[in-house]
């Protein structure tokens, strides 16, 4: 392990309230592994254009999502992400952290323009398992987190793209993700499990949508007393 110092910069405009300050931290130096820091408590910010991007994910899984044939509260836990470029994308600079800023899992390969690629708890744990970081797979936590992803940048590490999430978005087999797909802004998947309460963001009484284009034709509704309909409208 050599020590490395590492710059983190936010891309989008829109995520820099969730960082803002840089730090020195330990990174891994193994063969065939990017030195991914780990963990970096602190970042720099900057705009800029994100090209790989935050499509869907599920927290809190409830039932056997990946077809392994057995339910794993770990293994489970999935992050779609979708290259919206007109042109094929390189993941090799791509990797994934929760709001601890330890990497999770690196990408690797190529995505086709317009394509979207699934990762599992389970492909997080053996990724971290054979690249020497802690393994507990995407360790998205039910009480509230943060899904976050980055680019490797020369000697640089961008954030550029990002989402914190609450405990009532992460309860059992309901999927943040936006809508419309690809570009759109954030939204909550709870047909599996109907959110009842009041907090933002409302169910959309529509499915998650694992691999699949985000779509939803039902409009969020919540229940009302007639006291609260003649506050509204009075």
């Amino acid at each position: 392990m050599r020590l490395a110092c590492v710059v983190f910069r936010c891309a989008l405009v829109s995520l820099c309230t969730l960082v803002s300050f840089p730090i020195c931290a330990g990174a891994v130096d193994a063969p065939g592994v990017a030195p991914y820091a780990e963990p970096v408590r602190h970042f720099t910010v900057s705009p800029g254009s994100a090209s790989l991007a935050i499509n869907e994910f599920v927290p809190g899984p409830a039932h056997d999502w990946d077809g392994s044939g057995t339910f794993s509260s770990r293994d489970d836990e999935w992050i779609e992400v979708v290259n919206p470029l007109a042109t094929t994308l390189d993941l090799s600079p791509f990797f994934i952290t929760d709001a601890d800023t330890i990497p999770r899992y690196a990408f690797s390969g190529s995505l086709a323009a317009g394509a979207r690629l699934v990762v599992f708890g389970k492909q997080a744990y053996d990724w971290e398992r054979s690249s020497g970081h802690p393994a507990f797979g995407l360790s998205l936590s039910n009480s509230g987190d943060a899904v976050m992803l980055w680019q490797a940048s020369g000697s640089d590490t961008v954030l550029i793209d990002a989402y914190a999430y609450k405990s009532h978005e992460a309860a059992a087999d309901r999927a943040i993700g936006r809508l419309p797909d690809a570009s759109g802004g954030w939204a909550l998947f709870d047909a599996l499990n109907p959110y009842t309460g009041t907090l933002p963001p409302q169910g959309n009484g529509c499915p998650p949508t694992l691999n699949e284009t985000n779509a939803c034709a039902s409009t969020p509704v919540r229940d009302a007393t007639w006291g609260r309909m003649k506050v509204l409208y009075r």
